[in-house]
């Protein structure tokens, strides 16, 4: 179990990136997000929204246990909280590369500077919850961004 749980929680090992370990997290994201989202979104929004709720709920384990095994809080190495970030950033933004390359950019952008409530969530709510909440903090902001642009394009 514990093999699994690194194996999650690093993002498939992304994770591990010498060099910016949630931007490759978030790259896996955008792969995810590409090759399950969108089909099942095209087939039923809802079940697109209730499978990322389940890897949401699932993601606040598997980081509350990653935690312990690293003994180490909100440890770099644990990027399930910017897959799921992810994709929440990209739902219901038009598809294309300029949206999924402005969508990555908000996340991350979003999810380094940590505007209010993200950067009190990370201070102060801790285990996995506080993981992935601030995260998906972020990728609401980011996808606020992105619908406006929708909006105004």
């Amino acid at each position: 179990m514990r093999s699994l749980i690194i194996f999650l929680a690093t993002g498939f090992y992304s994770g591990y990136s010498p060099i910016a370990p949630g931007t490759a997290g978030s790259v896996v994201g955008v792969l995810i997000w590409w090759l399950t989202f969108i089909p099942l979104w095209h087939r039923s929004p809802a079940a697109s929204i209730a499978l990322w709720t389940i890897i949401f709920a699932a993601g606040c384990y598997i980081a509350d246990r990653a935690e312990e095994i690293f003994d180490e809080k909100d440890s770099p190495r644990i990027v399930i909280d910017e897959i799921a970030g992810m994709v929440a950033t990209m739902f219901f933004v038009p598809r294309g590369w300029p949206w999924i390359v402005a969508g990555f950019a908000a996340f991350r952008f979003f999810d380094i500077v940590k505007p209010f409530p993200a950067g009190l969530i990370d201070r102060r709510m801790p285990g996995g919850a506080g993981v992935m909440f601030d995260d998906l903090s972020a990728a609401i902001y980011a996808n606020l961004i992105l619908q406006m642009a929708a909006r105004l394009l």
